[in-house]
């Protein structure tokens, strides 16, 4: 287990760090200029050595800009172009034609087939048969693993599945590092889990509401403080149940560019059950699975993933971890948390994603704001 902890060294290199960005010389230099690399552009900084002494606020603020580690947890890293050579290109255009003109719409064919066929089983054994009814569940359950199958289809995905399948019983919660919502696919086309999962607008809610409810999945808003207690009571007796799918959750809460894992949050791990890691991680080979939401819709998110050659990607199935004698759920979480960075090659730290979704705190800004006029004045004072 000393391999999985994060050591603090680590831990340094996502913290700001202005010094790593200029040179020794340009610092001890008083009035001189000070260069700063700023993703390839040359700023100059006509600071004076004692102004960055006296301020922490600014070395602060401009390590912040050079280097926003939480900011980089969140973006798309395109890749760099390859083809813009005479004999590269023309093979580029070859491959646009094939993926956009071939291979995009074959691929719709088929998901709109495996729609067609799920729609029409599912909704015979849905309004057919009773609502306690123990075959209409297993059917369910296995019709919803094909339709997931089939988009794994749409995509061309090789996904390579490491350790036992996850299996039905009570006491038991599995946590998965989060990239986009394909997550769940992929994991659901081998065992049908439920989810606790943000509830979505359009016909990803429509599907939320009418299929995957089936599963005795648990939606919650985050914009709704009252949510907590009940997503929390109901935790608590879908776990119980010896017969509910498998409970995944993941305690990240929002999606990460699958080079990082933020903190995981400690609601599934202060149930008092065994908790099985779950580590995923795409290759960026053919297409870059991250979802932006803020930037793409769902919908749009899932035409790049059909118009790509193919989905890659690796999903390890880790050994049951229980809180230990001592340990305290958030421990307990970031212990699990170092075990699927290190599994899936993931960088972690410390940052809490749901801060993506909220501007700071007005009175946050005004003690920053308070702290760095304090720290000018007592240098005046003293010249």
């Amino acid at each position: 287990m000393a391999g999985l902890a994060t050591s603090s060294a680590e831990m340094d290199l996502d913290r700001p760090n202005i010094e790593e960005y200029l040179t020794v010389e340009s610092i001890r230099e008083a009035p001189k200029k000070l260069r700063l690399f700023l993703d390839g552009a040359l700023i100059v900084l006509w600071f004076r050595r004692d102004l960055l002494d006296i301020s922490p606020t600014l070395k602060e603020a401009a390590g912040a800009i050079v280097d926003d580690s939480f900011t980089r947890c969140f973006k798309s890293n395109p890749s760099e172009p390859w083809n813009w050579n005479i004999y590269l290109f023309p093979l580029w255009c070859l491959g646009v034609v094939i993926r956009y003109g071939i291979l995009f719409p074959f691929r719709v064919i088929i998901l709109v087939a495996g729609w067609i066929v799920f729609f029409a089983a599912f909704s015979l054994v849905h309004f057919l048969l009773g609502e306690h009814n123990k075959w209409k569940r297993e059917i369910e359950r296995k019709l919803v693993e094909m339709i997931c199958s089939v988009f794994v289809a749409s995509w061309t995905a090789v996904i390579k599945y490491h350790g036992p399948r996850p299996s039905m019983r009570p006491q038991q919660v599995f946590v998965a590092n989060h990239t986009s919502m394909i997550d769940f696919i992929i994991l659901e086309q081998m065992t049908a889990f439920a989810v606790i999962m943000q509830k979505h607008p359009g016909w990803v809610g429509f599907i939320q509401k009418t299929i995957v409810e089936s599963l005795g999945c648990i939606w919650f808003n985050r914009t709704e403080a009252k949510d907590r207690e009940i997503v929390a009571r109901k935790l608590r007796e879908h776990i119980q149940g010896v017969d509910n799918n498998p409970l995944l959750i993941f305690p990240e809460g929002t999606c990460v560019n699958n080079h990082y894992t933020v903190m995981f949050k400690k609601g599934a791990f202060e149930l008092g059950c065994a908790v099985c890691p779950v580590a995923i991680k795409y290759n960026k080979i053919f297409v870059d699975a991250f979802w932006n939401s803020k930037k793409q819709s769902f919908t749009m998110h899932l035409v790049q993933l059909m118009t790509s050659w193919a989905v890659v990607c690796d999903v390890w199935y880790l050994e049951p971890q229980y809180i230990r004698p001592g340990e305290t759920p958030i421990e307990f979480a970031e212990r699990v948390q170092d075990m699927i960075s290190v599994r899936a090659g993931l960088k972690k730290v410390p940052w809490d994603g749901y801060l993506k979704y909220f501007r700071p705190s007005p009175k946050l800004i005004e003690r920053k704001q308070q702290i760095f006029a304090e720290s000018v004045l007592q240098r005046l004072e003293e010249k």
